[in-house]
């Protein structure tokens, strides 16, 4: 065997190698053309990449390859034979009459080669995809030799995997980004942007939270974020996601209360098909899926203790097995645990491992509820009227002074959760504008123990209220309910919901109100 055909030979191992990496595409183009010159001798080597029915030049190589060559494009209806080439998938050989016919050669007006140079043409494909073709050209007049031809197309398949990779490499990109944006646009709309709110509070007690979570969230170690309901426990484990270093990875959460307690381990650590009852696939836990990323537990008090030990062994040693399994897993996840329970007090009553208890309070943090912090509700009201305004459609909404001060000097016993259903209804009897005080009470003006005197012209019960809302909602869209410009579009709601609604205050299409019908 001759020494270039042994180097060559070489060469091609090492480009199979190399053709799997889809960042070394490349590389891959310019060692195969380089490659080649000792065995397909050549004065100008080029790849295209097509794009319709058009060839465009990616890479060239050789004596001849010049800025003419790199911005030379073919099409492919003027160049018959180039296209049979590359739809039959077959290197071809140009001779004298491909030359002399009327598509005359690939490199015309480009390049001044000699008729019946040499010449060929290697198409690229992967798969059922075409992706171009490799051109050679020398100043020599002689066909090249078939064994050279085919040679070629071997290489041309090595082109061609690289090109495939790499596409394919470039594709997956855009959508890991997509989805990147997505989540984040997802968990926005979903819990505000926690760091900012969190950042612009105006509340000493709840600066010095903010500025340990910030400390914590740049190690990897377990959190146990405790508060009354409605605090914002999540809104803190999202930020402490958002500050570390695995903001780009997922954030999985799972309510440890709303879970049946022999699901509990199934949703934490995964199945095997068969494990029980109903297990007909094999299906990934929220460990697994959180990889790389951050696992929030709510409601961690109410762990059932069979999971709290697997719980124990991966926040150790990063392995668990999932249920019905005897492999073992490894993870690197982030644990921030949550709860309104005093786990000190379930471990002293023997509820709540000790062991657990310890290796989650390494870095606990309380969240003051809100009326320890009157100075964060009015920012707080306005962030989640502005999230109601984004979720909704409707809206937007102001407070003016009377409606601030009677939501700062309210107690707030369910904390920001209960502030932000109270808007929530307000918003629903007024679609926009300004939000009267005595509609931001606790009670939202509508219970029995709402103090506040009706305004002018406003019901004071919450289903005269209501029924007020839709008699004039309904009598704006001409009693349309649905679509684009309907009542229920305007109103927020789904139109069975609105429709539900009317039956129930005795509201006609027309917009007529009666008494209740029930």
């Amino acid at each position: 065997m001759s020494q270039p055909l042994i180097d060559a030979t070489r060469e091609l191992r090492e480009l199979a190698t190399l053709a799997a990496e889809p960042t070394a595409v490349d590389e891959v183009i310019e060692r195969a053309l380089h490659a080649l010159a000792p065995l397909v001798p050549y004065d100008l080597a080029a790849v295209f990449s097509l794009d319709g029915d058009e060839l465009a030049v990616r890479a060239a190589t050789g004596r001849l390859a010049d800025a003419r060559v790199r911005r030379h494009k073919l099409s492919l209806r003027r160049f018959p034979t180039v296209r049979h080439a590359v739809e039959t998938r077959r290197p071809i050989a140009l001779l004298d009459q491909h030359h002399a016919s009327a598509e005359g050669d690939p490199y015309d007006g480009v390049l001044d080669l000699p008729h019946g140079h040499s010449c060929m043409v290697v198409p690229l494909f992967a798969g059922d995809r075409t992706l171009g073709a490799m051109t050679f050209d020398r100043a020599l007049c002689q066909p090249y030799p078939p064994e050279v031809v085919e040679l070629a197309g071997v290489y041309g398949q090595i082109v061609s995997l690289a090109l495939a990779f790499a596409e394919q490499a470039a594709a997956l990109d855009r959508y890991r980004r997509r989805m990147r944006e997505e989540r984040r646009l997802e968990r926005q709309d979903a819990e505000g942007d926690a760091p900012t709110m969190l950042e612009a509070t105006r509340s000493p007690a709840m600066a010095r939270v903010v500025a340990q979570a910030r400390q914590v969230a740049a190690t990897d170690a377990a959190v146990l974020v405790q508060g009354e309901t409605g605090t914002g426990k999540e809104v803190l484990a999202h930020a402490i996601h958002a500050w570390s270093d695995r903001a780009e990875a997922p954030f999985v959460k799972l309510n440890c209360a709303a879970m049946p307690e022999n699901l509990v381990e199934s949703e934490l650590f995964g199945h095997a098909r068969g494990a029980y009852t109903g297990a007909v696939d094999k299906r990934a836990g929220r460990f697994l899926v959180a990889n790389g990323g951050t696992l929030f537990l709510d409601e961690m008090g109410d762990l059932p203790l069979g999971a709290q030990a697997k719980l124990l062994r991966v926040l150790q040693d990063g392995t668990f097995q999932p249920v019905g399994s005897d492999e073992t897993i490894r993870v690197d996840v982030r644990v921030v645990a949550a709860t309104h329970v005093d786990l000190a007090a379930a471990v002293a009553a023997g509820r709540f491992r000790a062991d657990l208890y310890y290796r989650l309070a390494v870095f606990p943090l309380h969240l003051p509820p809100l009326r320890d912090r009157p100075e964060d509700v009015d920012l707080l009201a306005a962030s989640l009227l502005d999230r109601l305004h984004r979720r909704t459609g409707r809206g937007p909404w102001t407070l003016d002074p009377d409606a601030r001060a009677t939501l700062a000097g309210a107690r707030w016993p369910g904390n920001v959760r209960q502030l932000a259903n109270v808007l929530e209804r307000a918003t629903i009897l007024v679609p926009r504008g300004a939000l009267p005080a005595h509609l931001l009470t606790p009670d939202g003006g509508v219970g029995p123990a709402a103090t506040a005197p009706s305004a002018p012209g406003v019901p004071g019960r919450w289903e005269d209220a209501e029924r007020a809302y839709l008699v004039g909602l309904l009598a704006r869209t001409g009693g349309r309910v649905y679509g684009k410009d309907g009542a229920a579009a305007i109103a927020g709601l789904p139109p069975s919901t609105l429709q539900s609604r009317m039956k129930k205050l005795g509201v006609g299409r027309d917009g007529a109100g009666g008494a209740p019908t029930g």
